[in-house]
């Protein structure tokens, strides 16, 4: 019976050590109308698993770039990851972005 308890209370700190998935969404957060280009983020604990919409990213993106007389927007590749609370050795949170470049050319004169 011990040795139950023991293999279920390892069990249950291993779980806790993998983190939990948690939803995250991809937000505007900087960008340039000039350069067409939309920088998009999401933010993540040191225990979470994020689970990242990136279809939805993509839509947020081109609706920001169509508002400046583009037609869409498509991700440049890749993604950026930056610490954001680093203590006593360990990062407790993460900052990801993605980039995206307008297309479809910018029409004169939209707002």
């Amino acid at each position: 019976m011990k040795a139950l308890s023991y293999f279920a209370a390892a069990t249950a700190v291993l779980l806790t050590l993998q983190g939990c998935a948690v939803q995250k969404e991809l937000v505007a957060t900087g960008g340039s109308r000039a350069d067409g280009t939309v920088k998009m983020s999401y933010e993540f604990g040191l225990l979470e698993q994020p689970v990242v919409n990136i279809q939805k990213g993509q839509a947020i993106a081109s609706e920001r770039c169509k508002a400046w007389g583009y037609t869409a927007a498509e991700p440049f590749g890749g993604q950026t990851k930056q610490c954001n609370d680093f203590d006593t050795g360990t990062c407790n949170r993460w900052v990801v972005t993605v980039e995206y470049q307008c297309v479809g050319g910018n029409k004169a004169g939209a707002n």
